[in-house]
């Protein structure tokens, strides 16, 4: 082999159903297309909103589960940017060396 070695550069990956997806994002894109085959039997309309008001759990949970760059999906996306905003301000020092410096 002379030394050679093959690292995956995404070795996560691996761990992902279909190479994207999470159990908890499955369940989630499952539940949404299951309410709305649902809501589709139930519900008779010929009216464009009310056809888009219906699909709109299933487009919801797809786009919530769908890839994105740096991250693994928008809901983690959206979550990333929610605990920046309501998270804490203002980080107190607490290293190795807080006693030195100015009191």
């Amino acid at each position: 082999m002379n030394n050679q070695y093959l690292i995956p550069a995404n070795s996560n990956k691996s761990r992902l159903i279909l190479g994207f997806f999470t159990p908890i994002d499955l369940i989630i894109f499952g539940t949404g297309v299951m309410f709305t085959l649902v809501m589709l039997f139930v519900f008779k309309s010929n009216s464009l909103g009310v056809l888009v008001m219906i699909l709109s759990p299933a487009l919801i949970s797809a786009f919530l589960v769908m890839p994105v760059p740096h991250y693994h999906n928008i809901m983690t996306l959206i979550g990333n940017i929610y605990r920046f905003y309501t998270g804490i301000r203002r980080f107190y020092w607490r290293g190795w060396c807080m006693h030195y410096g100015e009191k």
